[in-house]
């Protein structure tokens, strides 16, 4: 599978329930290879496995996944801490298999790159700012999507 990294969560971990005391280690990304496909992928392993290969790309970065498992998602829970994807599969990353490699998107395929803007949602399924502030009240207690814009950022 190769396409860009449109997401990615950070490390996290987790008590081993094979093996008490010990943690296991885990960290998503969201990948895309045309405007209406998008996956997530998640990988689980030992911490140094897991860190080296969150380290090795980043949001942008094309890459090529090879030998994932792919798995149905379970939607409920999985679409509470991912991006809602139009598959009903995940991929599956493990470091006995699986290997993930970065390259350009100028050399894999440029159009990759126009990926990075698409929204991941419905045109129509959106709320403004003005929308909400407008229509607060009427709003209350809704999940939203809410389409904005950062115009800048200091620290």
């Amino acid at each position: 599978v190769i396409g860009v990294v449109i997401g990615k969560t950070d490390v996290r971990s987790f008590p081993d329930r094979k093996n008490i005391g010990s943690e296991r280690y885990t960290f998503g990304f969201t990948i895309r290879d045309s405007p209406a496909y998008f996956i997530n992928v998640q990988s689980w392993g030992k911490e140094e496995y897991i860190r080296s290969l969150s380290e090795s790309f980043r949001v942008g970065d094309c890459v090529t996944i090879e030998n994932p498992l792919i798995q149905s998602k379970e939607a409920e829970r999985e679409e509470k801490f991912n991006p809602v994807t139009p598959s009903c599969y995940k991929l599956l990353l493990s470091e006995n298999h699986s290997v993930v490699r970065t390259s350009s998107c100028y050399e894999t395929d440029t159009k990759l790159l126009s990926l990075l803007h698409l929204p991941v949602k419905d045109p129509q399924d959106y709320y403004s700012l003005g929308d909400i502030v407008a229509n607060g009240q009427s709003l209350n207690g809704r999940v939203l999507n809410v389409l904005a814009a950062v115009m800048s950022v200091s620290g």
